[in-house]
């Protein structure tokens, strides 16, 4: 039995040997570890950590021997030689796991070193005579001692595996290793391994479907990614891939095939004559579906829960015996060893069972979120225009973000349904052994804690809906709101709707309260239940006569404990059903709106007819529900390689034509035939969020030629010219970090960069100014787009003659169709728009041109800006280096550990923290009187019937009952006070976060997309209001209750201690060693769910640009990848997170076993058989206890990233104060409206070159100045300057007098006006658009009204001011939402008014009149005009001319016009050339 010394000491001596020279001879070769291939070993790591448990486990038995089998004073000569033996091979073992650890390199050698293989092959030979000796002469003479008898078949076992592992491990070559080393050395070692194994190999590894079975068993196959995150901070291309059965292109299919055939029975049963083409899909339905989706994954799931159910009852069942065996009531021979071995055995089933099921179930929660993100997004795709006018982009964005997760969360709570049944009738089957008719009343315990939920589920239903709802509420306004930030701070509007946002999340939390205190009343509730249970149980015994022995109460009280999680988990499973019921019930009901009708557009083949465009009888209407169709009687032909042009005045039907062809608009009646491809350009600018590149190419491949040709025409180069990075250029969220023109012609260029047969183009020539439009329209039209079929909608008369058909529309009908000289004089309609044009005009023939007289040019400064231009050209290079990157950012993540302040600053929030020590002993008071009680009852009842009970039957119940009270107060109390923290934690957190973020600067705004910030106001915000108070909570009672656990068992034998300490230490390690990875994964989770849900919202506002180029499939599969990234952190942080659990399973096993071992070693009467069976019931509970402390540890840290996320958002830097109180200006300022620039210098960031140079000017009051200037000259930078959008480097802004830098923004901006280039609606009614802040009353805004031409619109309208306003104001016209802006600013009627291309989007006619009802209505005040059309500032005062940021001209248009040579004579040159085709048919007249 006692290993030879010599053998011990020959394998340290070589040990030390091997070591040196390693140390001295091998480390030579270092410096060529590059070249060496990098390849895994098999075992190495096994081997390394049984080497490691069995060097502890000696030292324990050492230690355990030496303080418990001392013979008196006396130490006898073979425990002498037993304690040396112990020790040195606990030297031995530790020696050779830290050779294995830090001298064995597994990438240099092929197998184990020889010596090893020896020693282990001998410890086999040793361990085997050992278990021989003890079988079969020390038990038989007596002397056998129980410790050392379980080593030695312990030994057996390690040796066998060491053996196996020597046999069989080596070095290999496989991609999992290849990919732990080209992801810790980046893309060096990628290179140089590129001949063996290619790039595309290893981005294709995946861990899990690589692994091996022992490796799946013991999630061996997550020790690459963990040693990789242990080293270096993981990056997304540091996580493996998804096995092909969890990616979306895998595991999408076959649930849509399910979901629509579920859907097919369904319709074919209900045989009902409905012609709606939209499948009807149920939650019934969709439930179904992704069951029968993964129905493996459910089978699979099903059989470990089962096996775990029936394994964590058998603890339970065997106390009795237990405590019988140690009341010396032996039935047979080994008895006790039999009775440790099948705990044990239960244990280990139990830990592989319940980790696997765990594992597995999130498995299948990353595969059900693929499927409904999946799902949802290809509908969004889909919806008809009247479905999207339901539904706001918010709302889907919920459905897709909240809703789909919630139903992903149930992958954990599906089983439990159908457990709890079999649960209860195992807890009832042991009780009945026990405790016979008394686990009758038991069952009907059960059950009324069961019936006792149903109110509550009802209410948790109730309020759960209430609160989504108001949820849904509250994101669709914060989407708004952040889609149009830059209008309200221009109109210092942000704090009311601020306040409107806080509104709404009012109502939300009105639910949230309720909700939140529901759940605490549940959880007192169903704390109690099992002692209740107990309760109602031994007063049944009481009542029956049945004997109440220690070790039948103990088994009942252990079956109490295993039951008691089904029932705790009851509540939160049946309001787990009730939420993802609601879910689903959301997700079903819009994958049941309507689609978009098929029917509406015949598509031929291309080049199948010479028709390209046939409309006959085409009546259409967005509204079906409305009278009068927005477009109706249409007939017209379009031949391939025509071009057409529509025009019409504002609301008249224009782009409804091209919405109709498109077959966007539901159609009452006519046919629509398309021949060939599609290409769209959208009035309103519909950027991506990328590079401009891509935004060109569109998915199509590069041709460098083409794509050249198509900038060139575009006039986009010296656009590029001056972007830092070029085409590479990152854009923000709807091209935010791009003039109006340049959206435009980066839409024109991706229309023109496709190789379509027919192009529509709805008015972008209007967003341009004269010299780019004429560009366009010559190059691209004319040009490119030659022998293509062209359909431009336009404003513009002047482009019209080239057309070979016009079609004039008014009030939704084709007037007038034909060739320009043929409609001219056939109709009046045309002529109101060419009349208009020739107004326009007549204004240069009232100007005198003379040749050369005194002009009023700074020829000096032309010049500069001239020279200027060429310098900054020449550095452009030298600013891409000084520059710090993109506008655009990849989102910021913290990195490392999640600092303590985080965990500090959230449970000091509320209420200061007063309420975390008052939580803490609460939950301390619960424990000590749940463990009193359960001590009480072990140590009061008799151990057998033979025995007297040191107290009455009826004391012990009494006694029992009020700890059992005592102990439910306390949760009580708990609960409530958790909830109330946690309550109020998270509505100061989110309303920091919202001041913070709506008082950002407008720089924030252009660099962050919106869905970062919608992110952390949903997804982080939910953890927020719901998860994390509980995860707190559940860390700090996890610890008090293992903490009771430990102290329990040490009551019985502190010797656990020995093992207990190594354990723990072990534990800790294996948690620090996993968190962070997992810490960095749960990052990633939340990064890569920002850039889904930004994807999702901009292919929502694209949908139709999308649909008119055929991009649908396209952009399906970007949703997948960015579903697939996301999954990759999510599965993997599953699969790490069981890992962790798998091996602390193991190791409190252990430590479960030592308890056992000691307690049948104890001599008989040591110890009460009671107790020791109490200690043997909590010990049942330590492996689950002592992994839920280190999981909801880990568990946390990975949540409370929300709030470090949130605590990110809440230390934006603000902008200047909205109001300076010292500073404040008189109630009438500004009231002569002058404004005064004095050396005026601006960049966008302090790396940055400036926009503005120098601008010295001023800007009398009462008159009218006009801005013009080409694309990229500063105009708009200065607009925001002057409302401090933007704050200038050098120089200062004066409105009469006072320095607009000294006064607050809300003083600035609420005295200034501005009809802005993008115009914009709120969703909401006429009324609330013209006045949010509810200053006017209704006389008033009928006045505004029909001063910018609207009154008679609104007035057909049956609601009035009411009249309903979607979402963006899709349903008015771009025209009519310029004309209700400039109904806003007629309401205000500011001293100094600013129009940022405000009639851009009108025609010349609707121009005219705004530009006279501004004359009228502000001639006393500033007007600053910026306008593409030359005629729109020709009226003006003062007209300003800006050159690369410089002011090259300023006077007024006649003395600038009497030079010919000055740059405003030759921009009103170049619109008159652009007109003269129009203008001499006009002279003609």
């Amino acid at each position: 039995m006692v290993l030879p010394l010599h053998a011990i000491f020959l394998l340290l001596l070589s040990l030390s040997i091997l070591w040196f020279y390693r140390r001295l001879v091998i480390s030579r070769g270092n410096t060529n570890k590059r070249g060496v291939k990098h390849v895994g070993f098999l075992f190495d790591k096994l081997v390394v950590f049984t080497s490691m448990i069995l060097g502890f486990l000696h030292i324990s038995l050492f230690i355990f021997d030496h303080f418990w089998y001392i013979d008196g004073d006396a130490i006898s000569y073979e425990h002498l030689v037993t304690q040396v033996d112990l020790g040195i091979r606990a030297v031995a073992w530790l020696a050779i796991s830290a050779y294995l650890r830090f001298s064995f390199n597994p990438s240099l050698e092929k197998r184990f070193p020889a010596l090893l293989r020896i020693w282990w092959g001998l410890y086999f030979l040793i361990s085997f005579s050992s278990v021989l000796l003890d079988l079969l002469c020390y038990r038989k003479l007596g002397i056998l001692r129980t410790h050392l008898c379980v080593l030695d078949f312990g030994s057996l076992f390690v040796a066998l595996f060491l053996n196996y592992a020597g046999f069989f491990g080596r070095s290999v070559e496989d991609g999992s290793n290849l990919l732990h080393e080209s992801l810790l050395s980046g893309a060096d070692i990628l290179d140089e391994q590129r001949t063996s194994v290619n790039d595309g190999d290893i981005r294709n590894v995946s861990l899990f479907t690589n692994a091996s079975f022992l490796s799946i068993l013991t999630f061996s196959w997550m020790g690459d990614l963990l040693s990789v995150g242990h080293k270096k901070t993981l990056d997304l291309k540091d996580i493996p891939q998804l096995d092909h059965c969890d990616r979306v292109d895998g595991v999408f299919p076959i649930f849509k095939s399910k979901l629509e055939s579920c859907a097919t029975s369904h319709l074919d049963s209900q045989k009902s004559g409905n012609t709606n083409d939209t499948t009807q899909i149920s939650s019934f339905h969709l439930a179904k579906s992704l069951v029968l989706s993964s129905w493996g994954l459910v089978l699979v799931t099903a059989f470990y829960a089962l096996l775990y159910t029936v394994c964590s009852y058998v603890g339970p069942y065997l106390i009795d015996f237990f405590v019988q065996y140690l009341n010396g009531n032996q039935t047979f021979e080994n008895e006790g060893y039999i009775l440790v071995l099948a705990f044990i055995v239960a244990k280990l089933f139990e830990c592989l069972s319940q980790r696997h099921w765990f594992f597995r179930l999130q498995q299948a929660g990353v595969r059900v979120r693929a499927f409904l993100v999946s799902i949802i997004y290809q509908k969004g795709l889909t919806l008809s225009s009247h479905a999207r006018q339901g539904r706001t982009t918010g709302e889907i964005i919920n459905i897709m973000s909240v809703d789909a997760d919630r139903i992903s969360l149930f992958s954990w709570y599906m089983h439990d349904l159908w457990m709890v049944p079999i649960q209860v009738t195992l807890a009832l089957l042991i009780l009945y052994t026990n405790l016979g008719l008394a686990s009758l009343a038991a069952l009907v315990a059960t059950f009324i804690v069961m019936l006792a939920n149903v109110p509550l589920g009802k209410m948790q239903e109730n309020y759960q809906q209430k609160m989504m709802e108001s949820k849904d509420m509250r994101m669709k306004a914060t989407s708004e709101i952040l889609r149009n930030m830059r209008i309200l701070k221009l109109q210092g509007w942000e704090m009311k709707f601020l306040s409107k946002i806080a509104e709404l999340r009012k109502k939300e939390t009105n639910w949230l309260r309720k909700y939140v205190y529901t759940s605490a009343m549940t959880t007192f509730v169903f704390w109690g239940a099992p002692t209740f249970v107990a309760v109602v149980t031994f007063g049944a015994c009481v009542l029956l006569r049945i004997p109440l022995e220690s070790g039948k109460v103990l088994s009942a009280l252990a079956t109490f404990r295993v039951l008691q999680e089904p029932i705790y988990n009851l509540p939160d499973t049946i309001s787990m059903v009730v939420q993802t019921k609601v879910s689903l019930d959301r997700i079903s009901s819009f994958l049941c709106l309507e689609d978009l009708p098929q029917n509406v557009v015949e598509k031929l083949p291309r080049g199948s007819s010479n028709v390209a465009i046939e409309v006959t009888e085409g009546t259409f209407s967005w509204d079906l529900s409305s009278e009068s169709p927005t477009v109706r009687d249409l007939n017209f032909r379009v031949l391939h390689g025509m071009r057409v042009a529509v025009c019409g005045t504002v609301g008249s039907g224009k782009s409804s034509l091209l919405s109709c062809i498109l077959g966007e608009v539901p159609k009452i009646d006519g046919k629509v035939k398309l021949c060939g491809m599609t290409a769209y350009v959208a009035q309103s600018p519909w950027i991506q969020s990328g590079k401009i590149q891509d935004n060109i190419l569109f998915g199509e491949e590069l041709d460098s030629e083409k794509y050249d040709i198509v900038l060139e025409a575009c006039s986009l180069k010296k656009d590029l010219e001056i972007l830092p990075f070029g085409d590479q250029t990152v854009i923000g969220e709807r091209g935010i970090n791009l003039s109006g023109g340049q959206k435009q012609r980066i839409q024109i260029a991706r229309a023109l960069y496709q190789d379509a047969d027919i192009y529509l183009f709805d008015d972008p020539f209007s967003a341009v100014d004269a010299h780019t439009g004429s560009h366009l329209f010559k190059e691209c039209l004319l040009g490119i787009l030659a022998s293509k079929t062209v359909i431009y909608v336009t404003h513009q008369i002047e482009f019209l003659p080239s057309a070979d058909l016009i079609l004039v529309m008014k009030e939704g009908k084709i007037t007038q169709m034909g060739k320009y000289n043929d409609i001219i004089t056939s109709g009046s309609d045309f002529m109101e728009l060419v009349g208009a044009h020739k107004d326009a005009l007549s204004v240069l023939d009232d100007m005198e041109l003379a040749n050369d007289s005194s002009t009023h040019i700074n020829k000096d400064r032309l010049h500069e800006a001239n020279e200027e231009a060429k310098n900054a050209e020449n550095s452009k290079f030298e600013e891409i280096e000084i520059q710090k990157g993109q506008l655009v950012q990849e989102e910021e993540r913290e990195k490392g550990k999640v600092g303590f302040w985080v965990y500090w600053k959230y449970i000091t929030t509320a209420y200061k923290g007063v309420l975390v020590p008052l939580i803490l002993i609460a939950q301390i008071f619960f424990q000590v009187l749940q463990i009193g009680s359960n001590y009480w009852m072990a140590w009061a009842a008799p151990v057998s019937k033979d025995m007297e009970s040191p107290v009455s039957v009826f004391t012990l119940l009494y006694v029992y009952v009020a700890l059992a009270i005592g102990s439910s107060l306390c949760v009580l109390v708990r609960a409530f006070l958790l909830m109330m923290a946690g309550y109020k934690t998270a509505t100061i957190l989110f309303n920091k976060m919202h001041f913070s973020i709506f008082r950002a600067p407008m720089s924030f705004f252009d660099s962050t997309p919106s869905g970062r910030i919608l992110n952390r106001a949903s997804t982080d915000q939910s953890d927020v209001d719901t998860n994390i108070p509980y995860q707190t909570g559940a860390l700090a009672f996890s610890i008090i209750q293992l903490v009771g656990i430990i102290a329990v068992m040490s009551q019985v034998a502190w010797q656990v201690f020995i093992i207990f300490i190594p354990v723990i230490g072990l534990s800790i390690w294996y948690q620090q060693y996993y968190i962070d990875t997992a810490r960095e994964l749960a990052r990633l989770v939340g990064v890569c769910k920002a850039p889904i849900i930004q994807h999702f919202a901009e292919s929502l506002s694209g949908s139709t640009t999308i649909r008119s180029f055929s991009q649908e499939s396209r952009f399906i599969c970007i949703n997948s990848n960015r579903m697939d990234e996301y999954s990759r952190p999510k599965f993997h942080s599953a699969g790490a997170m069981e890992w962790l659990c798998f091996r602390l399973d193991l190791l409190s096993s252990i430590m479960f076993s030592f308890s056992l071992v000691f307690l049948i070693c104890l001599p008989k009467g040591v110890i009460d058989p009671g107790i020791a069976g109490l200690a043997v019931t909590y010990g049942l509970n330590l492996n689950m206890l002592q992994a839920w402390v280190i999981w909801n540890l880990c568990n946390l840290e990975n949540k409370i990233i929300s709030v470090e996320r949130i605590l990110q958002y809440t230390s934006i830097p603000n902008e200047p104060p909205l109001v300076i109180e010292a500073n404040r200006p008189d109630h009438n300022w500004p009231s002569n409206g002058e404004v005064e620039l004095r050396d005026l210098q601006v960049r966008y960031a302090p790396h940055m070159p400036f926009v503005l140079r120098g601008l010295t000017c001023t800007f009398s009051g009462g008159l009218k100045t006009g801005i013009v200037g080409r694309t990229g000259s500063g105009k708009s930078t200065l607009i925001q300057t002057l409302f401090r959008i933007i704050d200038p480097t050098v120089g200062h802004i004066h409105i009469d007098g006072i320095d607009i830098s000294t006064i607050g923004l809300h003083d600035l901006r609420s005295k200034l006006s501005i009809i802005p280039q993008d115009p914009t609606m709120f969703e909401g009614s006429v009324r609330s658009n013209l006045d949010p802040l509810e200053e006017y009353t209704d006389e008033q805004i009928w006045e505004a009204l029909d001063c910018c031409q609207l009154g008679e619109e609104v007035r057909k309208k049956a609601k009035k001011l009411d009249s309903i306003v979607t979402e963006n104001g899709e349903n008015w016209s771009v025209g009519q939402r310029q004309l209700v802006c400039l109904g806003r600013v007629i309401l205000k009627r500011s001293k100094v008014l600013v129009l940022d291309e405000a009639t851009a989007s009108v025609d010349t006619a609707t121009d005219s009149l705004i530009q006279k009802t501004l004359r009228q209505q502000f001639s006393d005040s500033t007007v600053i005009t910026i306008a593409h059309r030359i005629t729109s500032v020709l009226d003006s005062d003062m007209v300003l001319l800006l050159e690369h940021g410089l002011i090259v001209e300023h006077s007024t248009p006649a003395k600038l016009l009497e030079n010919k040579s000055s740059l405003f004579s030759k921009l009103v040159a170049e619109y008159s050339m652009r007109s003269s085709s129009s203008y001499d048919k006009l002279d003609s007249m």
